[in-house]
């Protein structure tokens, strides 16, 4: 078994042969989605794109090799989060692999069709609901895998967890929005991993980050602080957005993953091992995450893994 000092050497050319295997990826039109769709199509996987814009997600698996699908959803709307899991539903479609790769950034607040904060709601809301909809499709006998993809902001910057503020009416600030939801992010692949196991269930959940990646999201910055701190750390610590999205594809594919550890690269760029980290607070407060569920739930109606409550609302 690994430990927090552990650090493995791996590359996508050690990715197994996904042969058989179907893997949804959310955020596959561009960055660190992109890249993970392709190299495990190309290894063999059958891939379902899950897209905002269907038609750029369509234009980009033009350029791809291996077998893709390209299917709508707009992560923020929890209404399209429903029809997109029903329609899989509807369609007799299994998964194996579920990686939670979309995110947001924003410049200013904004709302999502239900009220909620939309960077937390893209970010949380919308993978929380997807995971639960989605649960009954895994097949029990292929290795089945749900990842969240955190950040390890959340060791530098104190993150808020005032999740009960789901329209940030209190206070917004674009990077501590992000930072939030990332942390919101760890917090429940782990609550879920202790949940899945708690209910004897095949399912693992697992934690993975790229370090700082250059993507198209850092357009998104907004305001001189934020596009500063973006700045400095792109010259001292970014990595190729292909590099990035190495960490992703071991969680989804690897059989030396492990639950439990934030997989992901270390602070210095030199170092392109596969690191697993153990998580620190707050993403380590079980009350925290108990209390997120719960939050979550509320929010979105969406009811899983709780006894004798039912997995669909």
């Amino acid at each position: 078994m690994a430990t927090a000092s552990t650090a493995l050497a791996w590359s996508f050319d050690d990715i197994p042969d996904q042969t058989g295997r179907t893997t949804l990826v959310t955020g596959a039109s561009s960055g660190l989605g992109l890249v993970v769709a392709g190299q495990l199509a190309r290894r063999g996987a059958s891939v379902i794109m899950a897209v905002r814009d269907a038609g750029k997600g369509e234009r980009v698996r033009a350029g791809l090799r291996g077998d893709l699908e390209v299917r709508q959803v707009d992560l923020a709307d929890l209404d399209s989060v429903r029809r997109f899991a029903d329609r899989l539903r509807a369609d007799g479609r299994r998964i194996d692999v579920l990686l939670n790769n979309a995110g947001a950034g924003t410049r200013a607040r904004e709302l999502t069709p239900q009220g909620f904060e939309r960077v937390l709601a893209t970010n949380h809301l919308g993978a929380f609901a997807l995971t639960g909809l989605l649960l009954d499709l895994f097949r029990p006998d292929h290795d089945p895998r749900v990842v969240a993809v955190g950040s390890n902001l959340y060791r530098l910057v104190r993150p808020r967890t005032d999740f009960e503020d789901l329209a940030a009416e209190r206070a917004f600030s674009p990077g501590v929005a992000y930072v939030r939801s990332k942390t919101a992010n760890l917090l429940f692949g782990a609550e879920l991993d202790r949940r899945l196991r708690r209910a004897g269930s095949p399912v693992r959940s697992f934690l993975a980050h790229p370090g700082m990646a250059s993507t198209p999201m850092h357009d998104s910055a907004g305001g001189f602080a934020q596009k500063a701190f973006l700045a400095v750390g792109k010259a001292l610590l970014s990595r190729p957005m292909e590099q990035g999205a190495l960490p992703l594809a071991f969680a989804a594919t690897s059989p030396l993953a492990e639950t439990g550890s934030f997989l992901g690269f270390a602070g210095r760029r030199s170092d392109v091992r596969i690191h697993f980290d153990a998580l620190v607070r707050p993403a380590d407060d079980l009350a925290l995450a108990e209390r997120l569920w719960r939050i979550s739930e509320d929010a979105t109606g969406v009811r899983y893994l709780d006894g004798d409550r039912a997995g669909r609302a």
